[in-house]
């Protein structure tokens, strides 16, 4: 089996699952593709001297369907491929069943993985509940249980495993979520597969794919990352056409109005409010359903709720932070009929680059990679952990005549001091002329007056190729934070 890449944290967690003296029940929960099921059977499958039993629920499958399915995979671990057993049709008979062969090993430890675990919950099957029973009378009595909760419907395990208020009150012994790879660890994952890119190259692959090791593992050696993108996104049926369907459908059942919230905040590069949101919804839902519907999206990790500075509820606006959600609404979705049928004539990715368009679209989404890069961007601001991130906007009043502003990014610091980080991508290196300069004074000052402030303001960038030096930058620079320093580890190595 190949080598889980860039989890050394996530790995450690399941190990000390595995060591521990005392029966486990982990809750593992992440988006699709990110790798979770990879990883746990990539601890666990060889183990000597361990049962590891794997169950994968079934989508749409009926109750008799999934306990069928436990039955059999039952009987081929402890008894071996192929065996004849007697196929159990309730989730209690089917439990029953593996308590009795967990008996049978004594000498084992037992690793129980209940992968997509909220598609096994099939409607009146009692399968909480029955999970419940069997956890609290049996299986935690036992320390050599190791269970493992699986899903990727991150809301559905929140709710139901990790913040169950029923029988698994407080039973979860450890909850890990699997995030998509940073670009640090993006960058190796692709070195893993013997595809070296620069910063640049990488950076701009994750624009579209994220750090999603599935995706990264479409990636061909020997292409750039323009080629890769071309070949991904814009030949005939091409992969990122045909999985953006299954990705939302998966989590969210039908998924249309997760998909048009979605396309609605997507389209909005500094963020859209939640009143607002409610109010373009309303055509398809009452407002109550469309914030769980936010919730579903934020806990999956498509959109991310941002309150700016200085507010603590009003102001509240969400922006898009899944990169190939972002891509596909404004690069592929548009062309999918062509994409489907024909393929775009190659070429067509290369022919955008540098138009305005493209300029609009990847500055969004190196904004959305920076909001996840935040360690990275302290430390090379040579911040404290104490210094807290922000995003900060003002929209004047219809009608009123005041300047409106936008902070990228800052940090609000213990020093009585705060720093506002502009985030600029640009393929050459950026050049703050005697225009700009006024903007950026202009919205130092709206800041200031409309926070009410009265600590020290420095300005930073977050670009991609730095700044060019000129008296403006001069005069108005104290940082210049570059791509490759968000390629660093934790401790800015």
């Amino acid at each position: 089996m190949p080598k889980v890449i860039a989890r050394e944290h996530e790995t450690a967690e399941l190990d000390a699952v595995y060591q521990s003296q005392i029966p486990e029940l982990v809750a593992l929960y992440g988006r699709r593709r990110v790798g979770k099921t990879f990883l746990v059977r990539n601890l666990f499958l060889d183990r000597e001297d361990t049962v590891f039993l794997t169950m994968t629920g079934t989508k749409d499958a009926s109750l008799a369907e999934q306990t069928q399915n436990l039955s059999e995979i039952i009987g081929d671990v402890f008894y071996g491929p192929n065996s004849r057993i007697e196929i159990q049709k309730t989730w209690r008979d089917a439990f029953r069943m593996l308590t009795e062969r967990i008996r049978l090993s004594p000498q084992k430890k037992i690793v129980l993985f209940f992968d997509e675990f909220p598609w096994m919950a099939v409607r009146g099957s009692r399968l909480l509940q029955t999970l419940e029973f069997y956890w609290n009378h049996y299986w935690s009595q036992d320390p050599r249980i190791k269970l493992i909760i699986c899903g990727s419907s991150s809301s559905w395990i929140l709710k139901n495993i990790v913040n169950n208020r029923g029988g698994l009150y407080n039973r979860v012994t450890r909850t890990l979520h699997l995030e998509p790879y940073n670009l640090r660890q993006t960058k190796r994952y692709l070195e893993s597969i013997n595809v070296k890119l620069t910063y640049r190259d990488v950076a701009d692959i994750y624009m579209v794919l994220g750090g999603i090791p599935f995706y990264l593992s479409k990636v061909t050696s020997g292409f750039s990352a323009t080629q890769a993108i071309e070949h991904l996104a814009f030949q005939k049926n091409s992969f990122l056409l045909r999985e953006f369907s299954n990705l939302y459908a998966t989590l969210f059942g039908s998924g249309g109005a997760h998909v048009e919230l979605a396309r609605i905040i997507s389209a909005h590069h500094y963020g859209i409010a939640q009143e607002e949101l409610v109010k373009n919804a309303k055509r398809f839902s009452s407002g109550g359903r469309v914030v769980q519907w936010l919730l579903d999206l934020e806990q999956a990790g498509f959109i991310k709720r941002l309150t700016p500075f200085g507010r603590k509820r009003k102001g509240l606006f969400y922006i898009m932070s899944d990169e190939y959600s972002l891509f596909y609404f404004r690069w592929i979705e548009p062309l999918q009929k062509v994409i489907l049928e024909d393929g775009v004539e190659g070429g067509y990715w290369e022919h955008q680059k540098n138009t305005p368009a493209v300029n609009a679209w990847a500055g969004y989404a190196f904004e959305t990679i920076c909001l996840k890069h935040i360690r990275q961007i302290r430390i090379a601001l040579k911040l404290p952990r104490t210094a807290m991130a922000y995003t900060w906007r003002f929209i004047p009043p219809s009608g009123l005549n005041e300047d409106g502003a936008q902070i990228d990014l800052l940090f609000d610091r213990a020093d009585n001091s705060i720093t506002l980080c502009e985030v600029k991508y640009s393929r050459q290196h950026f050049i703050i002329d005697k225009n700009y300069a006024q903007k950026l004074q202009r919205q130092m000052r709206v800041f200031k007056e409309q926070t009410g402030t009265n600590k020290n303001l420095f300005m930073a960038f977050v670009t991609a190729e730095g700044l060019k030096k000129t008296m403006y930058s001069e005069e108005l620079v104290t940082a210049d934070v570059q791509l490759s320093d968000l390629f660093k580890d934790n401790d800015g190595r």
